[in-house]
This record gives structure tokens, C-alpha cells and sequence, in this order.
């Protein structure tokens, strides 16, 4: 990032601040790894709760490996795994699914993402936990959910999403379908997993019950699919691939510009629509009877179309945007990173912060949202090592400085202090 913008960021630095938020004082047991439990996890610690994240010895958290390295560890790490605590344990080993039951005892929350019967295997289960907890609330992502035919198979987000019908609309007409380029399907998983988790507190306050909640991949994301099956449903209708389109709702689209860039236009609400031909100077479509509202535009969407793009095509994107943010009408540019970075409104809105790391560097990490008025999220610590609470963990446990080390030598824990890496 230009470092012109640096003053304008959030500074955050490593600290052990106590947690603060609307969840201060909730406390989170996460097993599971790469995206989906660990992005829920982490939507919780930005708001105050304390998350005690698992992981196996050694490598850790696959996800630390995953895309650019720096020093070692992915800086994605920096963002899926902040506000966390790390405790390194095999789950495979009895002895540490001791401890896993005896923190499932005191904890709030508890989220996996394993495949469906791998806690049971375990002896972590359901069952088993919210015998020792009946307060514990378990969440449980996976790719088809814990029960029906195809519980067992294995599941990831792309997976999910090609299941869900997404991946049938994201293509140009005639050509291959393509994926959204970030893993959707486990975020969508993720947030619908907190909101479960937010239903259940609210609700644990009433009968002092935990309960499970049980998310699937591929449901999450066909919860946002719209009028997908309705239509299909009532008309037999079988939505198609699009490309920039969105079928249905008109005009809406990506349009050439002189300058070889894309115009984003949304001008389908009706007065919208009006100004946008106004501000092209073709009257005689904005005051057509029969374009005013969306149903008649719909008909008639590729002459709409062609109409927009022959005006495009006379200004650059900046022009365009200029008379279209004059008028009132939605529009906007195709972001990169870069554009992202420099631009004033993320900096305003605490979009992008800036953390500084344990070699004195600083990177750049998305800010928090929801944003809250009085109660906000905030970055208070940076992603842990490998093991990095171990023993801080362990002794709020009760164990003795002695039996730590004990179990530290018969390599059923980890700790920073042997082997726990960045």
C-alpha cells in the first residue's frame, strides 16, 4: 500500500489487552481448521469473546501455509486468526481429549468443522459434551450437514457452491462456469454458524439449555440463492448463466468505456432508471410508457443495453461515473487491491487497518464489521504461534506448572517454548 496512506490507518499493536465488546466474557472452544469454523471463530474474538483456538502440533492450522508465506506463516493467518489464543494438542491422543472434555466443561461455545462422526470418534461428540456442559452450545459446520445420505462424503466450499446452483449462474453464456474467486462457501457457512450461535444464547437465557446447530456448506450458500427455486417451482424455469447481467432486473450490468474500462450500472429502480436516460439524453426511452417499471425494461433489456454501452463507449469510466454520481444513479468502477488500498472511504471507515508484527514490520488487514456504535469489535492481539497459550491455558485449567511440563514431555501438548512456531 502507497505508504502516503499510512497515517490515515488504524495502528494496532500485539497486546494482551483485556477483551472488550459486546462478547466480553463469552468463552469459545474452536477445533477445526482452514476457513469455515475458524472464520466464525474469528467473527466472535472481534467482538470481545475469548477463543481458545486448537491445534495439532507441528504444522498447526493448515491454513497457516496457505497462499503467500511471510516468514514462514501466511499472512492470511494474521486475519482469520486474530483475537485468538492457540493451544497445541493432538486430538488423536486420549490424553488430550481429556483436556478437550475439560474445557468443553467450561466454555460457552465450542465449533468444529470436522467431517460428521470424527468428534464422535473422538468421544467428543454431542453426546458426550453436553453431558458434562448442558450449557454448551455446539456448532458443527460441514459440507452436507451431520445427517441425510450424503453426511459422509467429504466436502469443500467449491463443492458446496457448484451443489447450491451458484456455480450454474457465474459464467458468460456458452462458456464454462467459474468459481467466485474466495472461498464463499465457507464464509456464507461461517455466518450463518454465528448467527445460529447468537439465536442459541438468546434463547439459552430463557431455558439455560445449550443445543447444537448444524450448518452445511451447500445450504448456507443456497439460503442466498434467491428466487432460484420459486421460479422453478411456479414456471418450471431453469435460471442460466448471465455473465455481468443480473436476469430478471433491468438494466443492470458492466459497461465498456472509451478508455477500456467497465462501468458498473445499476439503473433498474424506476426513477433511476428515468435519470440515467436523462443524463445520456435519451428521453425517449426514459419517458417511454412502457419502460416504467421493471417488467416492461426486462423485455426489452438488450436495446436498453445496447443504449447504455453506446454512451460508455464515448467517455472514460471516470467520466462516466462523474455524471452518473451527479445524477444520482448507482454506479461504480471494478476494484483491484490496489484500488482498494488507496481508496479514502475504506481508510475512513477503519476498512483498512494497519498491525505491526513481533519483527517490527506492519501489515495490512481488513477492519471489523458489523460496526457497532457503542459496544464496537475491535484488533486486540495479532494471530498466535503454534501453542503460543499453552501453558496460560493449561493453568486456568488448574494444572500445576510441573504437570504442564509433564505433558509437554510426553508431547501431548505443545508450548511456544518447544516448538511452537510462527
Amino acid at each position: 500500500m502507497p505508504k502516503a496512506h499510512s497515517a490515515s490507518m488504524k495502528n494496532t499493536s500485539l497486546s494482551t489487552d483485556a477483551p472488550t465488546g459486546p462478547l466480553s466474557g463469552l468463552k469459545v472452544l474452536e477445533l477445526g481448521q482452514l476457513i469455515a469454523g475458524p472464520f466464525a471463530a474469528k467473527t466472535l474474538a472481534d467482538f470481545g469473546a475469548d477463543v481458545i483456538k486448537i491445534e495439532p502440533p507441528g504444522m498447526g492450522d493448515p491454513l497457516r501455509k496457505w497462499r503467500l508465506l511471510k516468514d514462514g506463516t501466511s499472512v492470511w493467518w494474521q486475519v482469520q486468526s486474530r483475537n485468538k489464543r492457540s493451544l497445541a494438542l493432538d486430538l488423536k491422543d486420549p490424553r488430550a481429549q481429556d483436556i478437550v472434555r475439560q474445557l468443553a466443561g467450561d466454555v460457552d461455545v465450542l465449533i468444529e468443522n470436522f467431517r460428521p462422526g470424527a468428534m464422535e470418534g473422538w468421544g467428543l461428540g454431542p453426546d458426550a459434551l453436553l453431558k458434562i456442559n448442558p450449557r454448551l452450545i455446539m456448532l458443527r459446520i460441514s459440507g452436507y450437514g451431520q445427517t441425510g445420505p450424503y453426511r459422509d462424503k467429504p466436502g469443500f466450499g467449491v463443492v458446496a457452491e457448484a451443489m447450491s446452483g451458484l456455480r450454474h449462474l457465474t459464467a458468460e453464456p456458452g462458456r464454462v462456469p467459474v468459481r467466485v474467486g474466495v472461498s464463499i462457501g465457507d464464509t456464507l457457512a461461517s455466518l450463518h454458524g454465528v448467527i445460529g450461535i447468537l439465536l442459541a444464547l438468546q434463547e439459552r437465557q430463557r431455558s439455560n439449555q445449550g443445543q447444537v446447530i448444524d450448518v452445511a456448506l451447500y445450504e448456507a450458500v443456497f439460503n442466498c440463492m434467491e428466487s432460484l427455486l420459486p421460479e422453478y417451482s411456479a414456471f418450471g424455469a431453469v435460471r442460466g448463466a448471465a455473465g455481468s447481467a443480473l436476469p430478471g432486473i433491468a438494466p443492470s450490468n458492466a459497461y465498456r468505456c472509451k478508455d477500456g474500462g467497465y462501468a458498473l450500472i445499476a439503473g433498474n429502480g424506476d426513477s433511476i432508471f428515468k435519470r440515467l436516460m436523462q443524463t445520456m439524453n435519451r428521453n425517449d426511452l426514459g419517458q417511454d410508457p412502457s419502460l416504467a417499471d421493471n417488467s416492461g425494461r426486462v423485455q426489452r433489456v438488450a436495446e436498453l443495453d445496447a443504449a447504455i454501452e453506446a454512451w460508455t463507449l464515448q467517455h472514460t469510466v471516470d467520466e462516466v461515473l462523474a455524471a452518473l454520481d451527479k445524477a444520482s444513479v448507482p454506479a461504480g468502477r471494478i476494484y483491484t487491491v490496489a484500488d482498494i488500498a488507496a481508496d479514502p472511504h475504506y481508510r475512513a471507515r477503519e476498512m483498512i487497518q494497519q498491525v505491526q508484527m513481533e519483527d517490527g514490520s506492519t501489515l495490512d488487514v481488513p477492519g471489523i464489521v458489523p460496526k457497532l456504535s457503542r459496544t464496537p469489535g475491535s484488533h486486540r492481539r495479532n494471530a498466535p504461534r503454534i501453542g503460543q497459550d499453552t501453558d496460560d491455558v493449561l493453568r486456568e485449567m488448574g494444572l500445576s506448572n510441573d504437570q504442564i511440563q509433564q505433558l509437554k514431555a510426553q508431547g501431548i501438548v505443545v508450548g511456544a517454548d518447544n516448538g511452537g512456531a510462527a
